[in-house]
């Protein structure tokens, strides 16, 4: 365990639904839920403001609607968040080189790498320049947490939520994390947490005094010697800056279940071509093609083949996802479709690529069947989702509120305006209509730009004095507000 805090956790405050209020005037400071709207659809995320009504992130969207008959219900926008995400990430890679990213809106920073922060007094410099860093390049709110491991941050930063700052004082964890339920440390979830309470084991405190032995006993040798050691406020690891996916998939819902088995099979085709669409975007091939079918019943089966060598080959996915369809039966109807590729790698093994064409060419003559020729099921595929940008020829960049019975209602705002835009409903067809890419939420003028690419260059040239223990630290970005500290609180837990 280490002796000051300097490892930093930064979560994002209700990320999905915060960049859509900041980009969108007419829903600051309203109820926002951002997710799947079909049937069965789930919440992404749910602004603060809905949350009060009892929305929570994995709801199913029906109970969210009924909970907040009155929140804006909006599809995601990943490019979006993406490319707020990355800036973000930008700030954080200026801290230290060894930036732990968990999701587009949450990450470790291990601050003692590069001289960012070796006592406590740095560590909230650092932590308050970054969230006033933050507000200033997206707009948003991130909450920040800083302790001496890795688990004790993340705690911090939930307990710093919204738009906060929590410092745990090293040496403090034990007496911190004695009351706290068990379902505090990581790992212990639903059923763990079921499984211990029907043992008496509520809290940290009676987690640590059940002893190691009747944790083995409950848990398992491996689960049993880490929820042991958590307990005591123990955690050694490190914060890793080569954290590797895993895997590459994608799956859709579908509001009304798919018995017609061609369109399964075309479904589990579009999938397949839209995971080798994802797994080439990030650089890798795989060995190992999975299909996830959910069923009418909900009853979830997973089939999977490993290949001779990993592929990024679209035809060679979808042939491997074909013959792992035909061996699930799909008569009672298909709810849920996935494919996935594991096994990563970042090269390809060409000559697997030869029994495949032997393979294609002996089904030259079969005829392929066809592409599903009903309307998706999915509604962000419906063409005006509700929340996404469009832009009208004469009225400019707007969002669309609703569609339908041939309409669409757009409210005409960008993220730079300070009142509600104006509303206006349009034929879906439209010729002035059309979708558009979001705007950035903060704009940039040329000399901020010039002022960070100088502020990069002198962070390169300060690298050195800062690891050598300068009294100020030298590799992070000075604040774009002119303030030390964000509007949230910064508090420290003794």
């Amino acid at each position: 365990m280490r002796t000051a805090p300097t490892i930093l956790h930064l979560d994002m405050d209700a990320f999905y639904a915060s960049a859509e209020q900041a980009s969108k005037p007419s829903l600051r400071g309203k109820a926002v839920v951002v997710g799947g709207l079909g049937p069965r659809g789930v919440v992404a995320t749910a602004s603060y403001e809905a949350r009060v009504f009892g929305v929570r992130s994995a709801m199913p969207m029906g109970q969210a609607r009924r909970l907040a008959p009155n929140a804006a219900y909006l599809m995601p926008r990943f490019g979006l968040y993406r490319a707020v995400s990355e800036q973000v990430m930008g700030l954080l890679h200026a801290l230290s080189p060894l930036v732990e990213p968990l999701s587009l809106d949450e990450a470790f920073v291990d601050l003692e790498a590069a001289g960012a922060a070796w006592d406590r007094d740095s560590a909230l410099r650092v932590g308050e320049r970054l969230r006033a860093d933050i507000r200033a390049v997206t707009g948003l709110t991130g909450s920040v947490g800083l302790a001496a491991s890795k688990m004790l941050a993340k705690i911090a930063s939930e307990d710093a939520k919204p738009d906060g700052l929590v410092l745990i004082e090293p040496g403090t964890e034990r007496a911190l994390l004695g009351p706290m339920p068990v379902r505090t440390l990581p790992g212990v979830g639903p059923a763990t947490g079921d499984h211990l309470r029907r043992a008496g084991i509520t809290t940290v405190d009676e987690l640590a005094e059940a002893g190691e032995d009747e944790l083995v006993r409950l848990l398992g040798k491996a689960h049993g010697h880490g929820l042991y050691a958590m307990a005591l406020a123990l955690d050694d690891r490190p914060v890793n800056a080569e954290r590797e996916a895993k895997s590459v998939s994608v799956e859709d819902t579908y509001d009304v279940d798919i018995h017609d088995r061609v369109r399964v099979a075309g479904e589990v085709r579009r999938l397949a071509d839209r995971c080798v669409g994802r797994l080439r975007g990030a650089g890798f091939s795989g060995r190992t093609i999975v299909l996830k079918v959910r069923r009418y019943d909900f009853s979830t089966l997973t089939r999977s083949e490993t290949l001779r060598g990993p592929t990024d080959d679209p035809e060679v996915v979808r042939e491997a996802a074909a013959r792992l369809l035909d061996s699930v039966d799909t008569t009672g109807g298909v709810r849920l479709l996935g494919v996935g590729v594991t096994g990563l790698a970042d090269y390809t093994q060409e000559d697997l690529f030869a029994q495949a064409a032997g393979e294609r060419a002996a089904l030259v003559l079969e005829e392929t069947p066809p592409e599903p020729v009903a309307v998706e099921a999915v509604p962000r595929e419906r063409g005006w989702a509700a929340g996404h940008d469009v832009r009208h020829a004469r009225f400019g960049h707007g969002w669309v509120q609703g569609s339908g019975l041939g309409r669409v209602t757009v409210r005409f705002e960008t993220p730079q305006d300070t009142v509600a835009g104006r509303v206006r409903t349009f034929r879906t067809d439209d010729t002035e209509l059309e979708p558009a890419e979001p705007l950035p939420l903060v704009l940039v003028s040329p000399e901020a730009e010039e002022a960070e690419e100088a502020g990069e260059e002198a962070e390169e040239a300060g690298e050195a004095a800062g690891a050598q223990g300068s009294s100020e630290p030298a590799s992070f970005p000075k604040s774009r507000s002119g303030k030390g500290e964000g509007d949230g609180a910064a508090t420290s837990r003794p």
